[in-house]
Order: C-alpha cells, then sequence, then structure tokens
C-alpha cells in the first residue's frame, strides 16, 4: 500500500496571530508518513473529535442529576434515540432549576410549597442489556415484603385532599401484611409476589392468634417428647438410666418392648453380672412408669390416704407421684415376696425405673390369664390358688390388690402370677374396703364365666377374704354396710389418730391398729 503524505504543522514562530491560526495561512510542512489503516482507524478519529471538541469548548457545566448518556453506551444511530436523550438532559436541567428555585423560596419556613406538579423528569426505558441488572445480584429479595411507609408522629401523611392517617383501610391492610413476617417459621403465610396484599384488621387478629396457639401447642408437644415417656419410647433422662444399667454390668443387654399399659411399658432385658448384696436373674423385665398424667391421672387417690406416702404426697409436682408410684410397688411386691406369693422379685429401683425377674421364657411373656386356654381342673386349680392369695395378700401382707382382674394375672409354670401391684393399698385406707370389693366382682364373674361350678358370687368372696361377715340381702345394702365401716374408721383416725380394730370378724383380725 503506497504511502500517503500528510502535511504537519510545525511549532509556530514569530509571525502575525492571525497565521498560526488561519488553515490557509503559509507554513512550513514536513512530510510525515503513515499507513492508510492508522487513517481510517475509528478510534482515532474518535480521539481527534474529542481533542476538538475540548479545544472549541473548555468549559463545560457538570449537571448534578445523574450521569450524562453518551454514545459509548447507547446506541445513537437512530435521530429518535438522540433526541430522546437531548430531551431528557433538557428535562433534567429544568429539574434541577426548579429544585433551587424551591429551596430559595422556601428556605427555613415551616410551611412549605412545592414544584413536583412542573417537573418533566421520566423513566427512561433503555433496550440496552447493560442496563438490565438481575435481582439476584442485589440485595433486594422479592420474597420479602416492602416496608410500609412509617407516619409521622402528627398522624397524617399528605397535603389537602390527599392526606393519609394511619387509620386509613389500606395503610393498615399493608401493615398488617407485613407484619406477618413475625409469626413462628412453622406457620406458613405464603409469599404474596407480585401481589398488593392488604389484611383487615379482624383478619390479622385472627391469624395472630391461630399462629400464638400453634407456636404454645407445638413448645407442650415438643417438651412432651422430651420430658415424657411416650408409647413403646422412652424420653432421653430414662435412656440414660437404662444405659447406665447396662454399663455398670447389672444387665447385658436390652432386647426390646414387651407390654406397654395405661401406666407404664415394659420392657426385657438379659441379666448381667451378679453382686455381693443382689441376685441378677437371667431375664428382666424393665418397668418404665409413663412421666405423663394422661392416661392415668387418678393416680393421686391411690397415693395421698396412703399413711406410707401420705406426707410425702405433692400433687403440684406430678414427677414426684410418679417416683412415689414406682416406689409404692417395689415395696408391694417385696412384702408379697416374703409372703410366698408368686410375683416378680424386684432386683433395684432407679428413680421412675424398676428392674424385676420377667415372667416368661425366651423373651416371650408369660400370658395373661384371659387369653390362655387351660381345662376345667386347671381353671379350678386356677381359681382356689386366686383365692389363697387374695386371702395371703389381705392377711399377711396387709394389702389390697385394688385392680385385680384376668389382666393382672399371668399364667407361668401351671399357676397363677401376680402384676401390677403399683396401685394397691392397705385395708385401712379410706377406699380400701371398696378396692377389695371391685377385685372381688372382677374374679368371680370372670371365673364363673369360665366354667368354674364352685366359684363364689362377689359378696361370698368379699366375705372369705376379709372375714368381715357382712349378712346383706343385696349389692346395695352390702355396700352401704361397707361404706359405713370405712366411715366409721376414718372419723376414728381424724378424731384419735389411730387405726380402729373393729372390722374383724370371726378369726384373725385383718386389719391392725397403728
Amino acid at each position: 500500500m503506497d504511502s500517503v503524505e500528510v502535511a504537519a504543522a510545525p511549532d509556530a514562530g514569530p509571525g502575525p496571530a492571525w497565521q498560526s491560526k488561519c488553515p490557509w495561512g503559509a507554513h512550513n510542512t514536513t512530510s510525515m508518513s503513515c499507513s492508510l489503516a492508522d487513517v481510517m482507524s475509528e478510534q482515532l478519529a474518535k480521539e481527534l473529535q474529542l481533542e476538538e471538541e475540548n479545544a472549541a469548548f473548555p468549559e463545560v457545566v457538570a449537571v448534578a442529576e445523574g450521569p450524562f448518556i453518551t454514545g459509548e453506551n447507547i446506541d445513537t444511530s437512530s435521530d429518535l434515540m438522540l433526541a430522546q436523550m437531548l430531551q431528557m438532559e433538557f428535562d433534567r436541567e429544568y429539574d434541577a432549576q426548579l429544585r433551587r428555585e424551591e429551596k430559595k423560596i422556601n428556605g427555613d419556613s415551616k410551611v412549605s410549597i412545592s414544584f413536583e406538579n412542573y417537573r418533566k423528569v421520566h423513566p427512561y426505558d433503555s433496550d440496552s442489556s447493560e442496563d438490565e441488572v438481575d435481582w439476584q445480584d442485589t440485595r433486594h429479595d422479592p420474597y420479602r415484603a416492602d416496608k410500609p411507609t412509617t407516619t409521622p408522629r402528627k398522624g397524617f401523611i399528605g397535603k389537602g385532599k390527599d392526606i393519609t392517617t394511619k387509620h386509613d383501610e389500606v395503610v393498615c391492610g399493608r401493615k398488617n401484611t407485613a407484619r406477618m413476617e413475625n409469626f413462628a417459621p412453622e406457620f406458613q403465610v405464603g409469599d404474596g409476589i407480585g401481589m398488593d396484599l392488604k389484611l383487615s384488621n379482624q383478619v390479622f387478629n385472627a391469624l395472630k392468634q391461630h399462629a400464638y396457639s400453634e407456636e404454645r401447642r407445638s413448645a407442650r408437644l415438643h417438651e412432651k417428647k422430651e420430658h415424657s415417656t411416650a408409647e413403646k419410647a422412652v424420653d432421653p433422662k430414662t435412656r440414660l438410666l437404662m444405659y447406665k444399667m447396662v454399663n455398670s454390668g447389672m444387665l447385658e443387654t436390652i432386647t426390646g418392648c414387651v407390654s406397654t399399659g395405661k401406666e407404664s411399658v415394659v420392657f426385657h432385658a438379659y441379666g448381667g453380672n451378679a453382686t455381693e448384696d443382689k441376685v441378677i436373674p437371667p431375664e428382666c423385665a424393665i418397668k418404665v412408669f409413663k412421666t405423663t398424667l394422661n392416661e392415668f391421672k387418678n393416680r393421686d387417690k391411690y397415693i395421698k390416704d396412703d399413711y406410707r406416702f401420705k406426707d410425702r404426697f405433692s400433687k403440684l409436682n406430678p414427677r414426684k407421684i410418679i417416683r412415689m408410684w414406682a416406689e409404692k410397688e417395689m415395696h408391694n411386691l417385696t412384702r408379697m415376696q416374703n409372703a410366698g406369693i408368686p410375683c416378680p422379685q424386684v432386683v433395684i429401683l432407679k428413680k421412675h425405673v424398676l428392674v424385676m425377674s420377667f415372667i416368661g421364657q425366651d423373651q416371650v411373656p408369660a400370658p395373661k390369664l384371659k387369653d390362655v386356654t387351660l381345662s376345667s381342673e386347671d381353671m379350678k386349680k386356677a381359681y382356689y390358688q386366686v383365692l389363697n392369695m387374695m386371702q395371703q395378700l389381705y392377711k399377711e401382707c396387709n394389702l389390697v390388690h385394688a385392680d385385680l382382674s384376668e389382666y393382672n394375672m399371668l399364667w407361668h409354670d401351671g399357676k397363677v402370677w401376680l402384676i401390677d401391684v403399683s396401685q394397691s393399698v392397705e385395708p385401712t385406707h379410706p377406699h380400701g374396703l371398696e378396692f377389695l370389693f371391685r377385685d372381688c366382682r372382677n374374679v368371680a364373674q370372670f371365673f364363673q364365666k369360665a366354667g368354674v361350678a364352685e366359684a363364689l358370687n362377689e359378696r361370698e368372696l368379699f366375705n372369705a377374704v376379709s372375714h368381715l361377715n357382712i349378712t346383706a340381702d343385696n349389692e346395695v345394702d352390702f355396700q352401704a354396710e361397707i361404706e359405713a365401716l370405712e366411715k366409721m374408721n376414718e372419723d376414728h383416725v381424724q378424731n384419735h389418730g389411730k387405726k380402729l380394730p373393729v372390722f374383724s370378724g370371726d378369726g384373725d383380725p385383718p386389719i391392725y391398729a397403728e
């Protein structure tokens, strides 16, 4: 490519001033060679244009309202775009002048005027992808409701007919929608993106009350789960007690749950190493008393009137009641074991966890008397054994089972075993004779239905066990005499502070003076 000679003006020497600036003036030239690509370069042309503009307009007043829109970031090939750009700059300068005038007129006055209605700036939409910003790149979260405009202390905003008070329905509705974010995370309120939601005070108050109720309910459920035994499960404190028994060597392993009831959960375990003072049976039953009173709320009537626990009873502390309940069963089983009555052997008591010998074999518990099928001879044998155990329990152990039925009697090794004696009370209990009569009714009805011809009815069985010889013709009078005896004994206790030995009939007295 041939070189093109470009004339360059040297430094102006002495001469007339007009001659140095006149393009037609005569001056010395020096030749400079450059390629045609440099002459046609767009970047070079822009630089030369900027130099000429700076030389022609050395002082340009900068507009404070935002950056000037130039051709570097906007496509200026369209005449319409250029016209919009020029109009935008004119509007910004005009608005700046209005603000200066407004500030000059208002000054520090409390009453102000505004030229807001005369301003001309409009939003300018650009088709350039560089101006589009994704919301994820900013701190604005569309799932977060915009904070409502706060109302000043004077109680209203706006002027003239556009005045809005803090009691405005729309303002209150938007504020209530924003306040829903303060609800518990478990309470689903939705996102409401792109929706101008307005909740009335009535709806918001109802939702708030429901959210608080759900929060309290979830807290109660969590506390109940953490601090109470549930169906076939134990709380962390109970689990820790069981772990300690295994770690100490008392138990070898805990296999699983074998029975559940209204008051306890029973687990099977294999016994560990025996100690000097304790003999650990090969198979053990771990009875965990439920630490919630929801399923068995009438425990207190079996404890508060029992003189052994009367001074320690506190209805305001249910966990103490449960520990006393477990301790009560341990003492009752010990009495029965000393009297030779077939029952589980107590191993150890830790708070509300009672370890006993397992009635059964190879992790299979012995069947209840209601579930086992016996021959007529075995059923007759079981009846007389139960009658003998009730008499022993009353005379030798000075106890009334208080919940004796076919559900609390097991059949194992050809004989009947008594279980669940935590509710057992002494006959001197204010309701002891009533509990005994209820036990007699349950036993008599079961064996009569089983076909035992020798089975006594409930009144005959009651007299056979207690030797009180109450001679009433019907059940109503019979129970009335029982209540009269209990009332007489209770009055004597309140007046003299000791039990009355007046319940005895023929034979040894079943109730002893304290």
